[in-house]
């Protein structure tokens, strides 16, 4: 038998360890960069498919600006609304559109006709869609054009007119001999009541100040009794009262 012991623990190795994790890193990177390419490639040749399908729509219709956005997830996007990407498995095309109620799987399919078909058709009815919001702005800045009246009488019962009632204007002498009498009557009102909160205040404030002081005289006469003729009569002399 040898000296040496058995089953002796081996102590972790953690720059070893470091080293394994930055190789396992830089090949996983390496495999999603591979498979990220191999996305964008895919919807590169999804775009020039879809490019004769766009360039038939309306020039004035500027509703789809593809756009293929190379991020860690890539999407070819068709307007606002919906985009293309790539599923799971890196080969099947998912085509997407938002909607109000969330997010709707329009088609999916390896097939880029199957997708180039189902792009057709949302493009078709966006352009329906559109002329469809053009016709009734149309229809609401024209004028309502009048009817014509019907033979046998009009559609609905006319709506009586209000008679017009004549207007009695006084004559110009009552009128200013009414203003002139009633003037005078409103003035001496106004300066009474005037009058009345002016002698009001003034005997509010003339309460207010004998109460101060009242209140001064009471508090000075009890600072007196209590210390200051102590005081005065311990340092100065004999109380004055």
């Amino acid at each position: 038998m040898g000296d040496t012991p058995q089953n002796v623990p081996v102590q972790p190795d953690l720059a070893a360890s470091i080293r394994q994790a930055r190789v396992e890193n830089a090949e996983r990177a390496d495999a999603i960069a591979e498979t990220r390419d191999l996305e964008i490639v895919r919807l590169k040749a999804l775009e020039g498919a879809l490019e004769p399908v766009i360039d038939q729509a309306p020039r004035g219709a500027d509703l789809f600006d593809m756009a293929l956005t190379q991020s860690e997830h890539p999407r070819l996007f068709l307007d606002m609304l919906a985009f293309v990407d790539m599923a799971h498995d890196k080969r099947t095309y998912r085509f997407f559109q938002d909607t109000r109620h969330g997010r709707v799987l329009m088609a999916e399919s390896q097939s880029i006709d199957t997708i180039v078909a189902a792009v057709a058709d949302y493009v078709a009815r966006r352009l329906v869609e559109r002329e469809r919001a053009l016709t009734v702005d149309s229809r609401v800045v024209e004028e309502p054009r009048p009817q014509a009246a019907e033979a046998n009488g009009p559609a609905t019962w006319p709506i009586a007119r209000p008679r017009p009632r004549a207007l009695h204007f006084p004559l110009t002498g009552a009128s200013e001999s009414s203003a002139s009498a009633e003037q005078p009557q409103a003035r001496p009102k106004r300066g009474i009541m005037r009058r009345l909160g002016d002698l009001l205040s003034l005997l509010l404030m003339l309460l207010g100040a004998i109460t101060l002081a009242l209140l001064l005289g009471i508090g000075g006469y009890w600072a007196w009794t209590a210390r200051l003729r102590d005081v005065w009569a311990q340092w100065v002399g004999a109380p004055p009262f």
